[in-house]
């Protein structure tokens, strides 16, 4: 009921386990730590970067596994059925993702940084690159529909493979020469970003749904969501904090060395989430959503493939270059925002009265 909903949203705070009650600090803690770590560590970075998977650091690449493991082995396989079968909620995610996520950064980009073309190239790949990882873990955090968010991150993992390349051509080369502006080639491998799906979502995913199988049949359901689940929950946010401080690490003496031009990168970023997640709430809200996947559809609209935007600007342009430190500042300001747009989400919570008391992660 309305009355009901705020006293519901004020409590959540305190429901919470001290990781996540207080996960803006402990992010904030592993983003300074991770470019202190690079700042004083020499040869950290080279030696963090020395082993790749699909183009990312290798230690990147078990954190994201880490990380997205224990939210894929809570989602309910045998119900994916009914978010396919909701047509509104998966046109509206393409859409957003795939037709006014792209326009609108590389909008942003030129708006922003029309004297900066290697940061305008980079912040355009970054809003190619949708999200398959950390968006898991925001939508989780915010109580959204595990269920849906698995179906939509599978179905821009498909749409990723088969439009990426096809996307920054048009945006990077196309569309620049019809509007007689700046155009920049984009040599990426379909192959390439199907090996980068493959590992990031497809073995985690196959981890977590083989879990529930398994664990539902030799010990039951019961067992599995109410003893095993909470067990591996944490380590969905440990996976978080370790992947921040080693890509942090990274690129830790190039953002700290450039604040002026990571501030100019910044801006269109900032401008970027805020409108993305504003508008995918607003869509959903609009056509009559629950809350659940309203929140879904706003965080996967509003998150992006980091690992991928910075594996294909390193591969194409150099790890030195202006698009690859745009590709890293994608995360410096996607985390901390999209952080706090968990919180504003459940705050909005009471704007579903019909709703019931929001579902906790298993912890």
């Amino acid at each position: 009921m309305v009355a009901a909903a705020p006293s519901d949203t004020e409590a959540i705070p305190h429901k919470l386990s001290t990781l996540d009650r207080f996960l803006p600090v402990w992010i904030g803690v592993a983003m300074l730590a991770g470019v202190l770590l690079g700042r004083l560590v020499p040869g950290l970075g080279g030696a963090l970067s020395a082993v790749e998977v699909e183009g990312v650091s290798l230690p990147i690449a078990i954190g994201l596994l880490i990380m997205m493991y224990p939210v894929l082995a809570k989602v309910r396989y045998d119900r994916l059925d009914t978010v396919m079968g909701d047509r509104r909620l998966l046109v509206t995610s393409l859409v957003l993702n795939w037709v006014l996520g792209p326009a609108l950064m590389f909008a942003l980009a030129w708006i922003f940084l029309p004297d900066l073309p290697e940061y305008r190239t980079g912040l355009i790949i970054v809003g190619l690159a949708r999200c398959i990882a950390m968006v898991i873990i925001w939508n989780d955090l915010a109580c959204g529909d595990r269920e849906a968010a698995a179906v939509l991150v599978a179905v821009n993992s498909v749409f990723q493979v088969l439009m990426f390349a096809v996307l920054g051509w048009f945006y990077l080369s196309v569309l620049p020469g019809w509007l007689g502006l700046e155009q920049t080639d984009l040599n990426v491998s379909a192959w390439k970003i199907a090996g980068s799906v493959l590992v990031f979502l497809g073995v985690p995913l196959l981890a977590g749904y083989l879990s529930r199988r398994l664990g539902e049949r030799a010990k039951g359901r019961d067992w599995y969501e109410s003893v095993f689940l909470p067990r591996i929950g944490p380590w969905a946010l440990y996976g978080l904090l370790f992947t921040i401080v080693i890509l942090f690490a990274l690129q830790g003496e190039q953002i700290t060395s450039q604040p002026g031009d990571v501030a100019r990168i910044a801006l269109p970023l900032l401008a970027y989430f805020a409108l993305m997640w504003g508008g995918g709430y607003a869509l959903g809200k609009a056509s009559g959503m629950s809350y659940e996947r309203t929140t879904t559809l706003a965080f996967t609209a509003a998150g992006n493939n980091f690992e991928l935007a910075i594996a294909v600007a390193i591969a194409t342009f150099g790890a030195t270059s202006g698009q690859a430190l745009a590709g890293v500042v994608g995360p410096l300001i996607e985390v901390p925002v999209l952080v706090g747009l968990v919180y504003v989400s459940l705050a909005l919570r009471n704007r579903f009265p019909h709703e019931p008391p929001p579902r906790l992660p298993n912890r």
